[in-house]
């Protein structure tokens, strides 16, 4: 036993060095001038300011957006794997694909301390609910024990003492992160071309939507039969349908993803159901659910047949959020000439 807890503690401090981060509640002293160049870099993520010397070499992320964010940002040699389920949407396409070649899949089940520690990662990228959890023990505190960092998906982020979460509109959040990574792993410019390359692509997509007219009233359906669990303001879901051109139903919700009621849902009457395609219930069979369940069939998405699909993917901060805009734009517009 004894002997196992020295092996922890080796890891743990192996750990530290070589993530070279220390977490501090004050601002750190400004780096400029000095001979290391870009490190120390102190940045703020979720309220917590974090002062990396050097860049992590052995970040293992959780879920299928957080890994994509590296991917897209070309860190693939920072990384020491992803966690992820048994993804079955299109990885091939995206300009990032080679990153799932390049990095180790660790496991398709849910991330755990053991996983990091075999790992041996110096930072985990994931998010609350994306990962960590008070529940599960997994937080970032819990690993800050064992040496190795963290860094915390924005769109996660709580935005008070409750469970509720988001603190910026979505779109935003996935900026902020592509920004403060760039800073930690020095490809700032890398980041800045990202960021100006997706805002540019939504732009494209605002400028065909129709600039007179009712917007088309949108309901995002992530799962759930005795109520539905849905996106609020602070989910991707709420700029993808609004910079598409249609108005968020939900917008009310302060939250990230959520659940309301059935009622809730007829009340507000959307024109337009997205479905979130995840899971082990396929896109179809929710379909078929939502066309069969009573409550709904006066709804407007369901007796029009409006109902238009996007992958898990597509909706959770992810460098895929600009091309969802950009494809419910499209169907957006088909609905409001109808």
């Amino acid at each position: 036993m004894r002997a196992l807890r020295t092996a922890v503690a080796l890891l743990a401090a192996l750990s530290l060095a070589g993530c070279g981060a220390s977490v501090s509640d004050s601002p750190a002293e400004d780096p400029k001038g000095k001979a290391s160049g870009h490190y120390p870099v102190t940045v703020e993520n979720c309220g917590v300011r974090t002062t990396y010397d050097k860049a992590p070499q052995r970040v293992v992320t959780n879920d299928v957006g957080i890994a994509e964010i590296m991917f897209a940002l070309g860190l693939e040699d920072h990384m020491a794997g992803y966690v992820a389920p048994d993804y079955k949407g299109d990885r091939e396409s995206v300009p990032w694909a080679d990153g799932y070649k390049k990095v180790k899949w660790l496991s398709k089940k849910e991330i755990t301390k053991e996983i990091v520690l075999d790992a041996r990662a110096d930072l985990v990228f994931a998010g609350w609910n994306y990962g960590f959890g008070e529940g599960n023990g997994f937080t970032p505190a819990a690993l800050k024990k064992l040496g190795i960092g963290s860094y915390v998906l924005t769109e996660s982020c709580h935005n008070g003492t409750g469970t509720s979460r988001g603190v910026m509109p979505p779109l935003e959040a996935l900026y902020a992160d592509l920004e403060t990574l760039g800073k930690v792993f020095d490809v700032e410019d890398r980041a800045r071309a990202l960021t100006d390359r997706f805002k540019k692509q939504v732009a494209d997509a605002q400028a065909r939507v129709p600039a007179d007219g009712p917007k088309p009233k949108v309901f995002l359906y992530d799962s759930g039969q005795d109520k539905p669990t849905t996106a609020g303001a602070y989910a991707g879901p709420h700029d993808i349908i609004t910079k598409a051109g249609g108005d968020h139903v939900m917008k009310d919700l302060k939250d990230s993803w959520t659940s309301v009621s059935w009622e809730t849902v007829v009340d507000r009457d959307p024109d337009v159901i997205v479905i979130n395609n995840y899971g082990d219930v396929s896109a179809e069979q929710k379909k078929k659910f939502l066309k069969s369940y009573g409550p709904l069939a006066n709804v407007s998405a369901v007796k029009n047949d409006r109902i238009f699909v996007l992958d898990y993917v597509d909706l959770v901060e992810s460098p895929r959020n600009p091309a969802a805009i950009a494809a419910l734009a499209g169907f957006l517009k088909g609905v409001r000439g109808a």
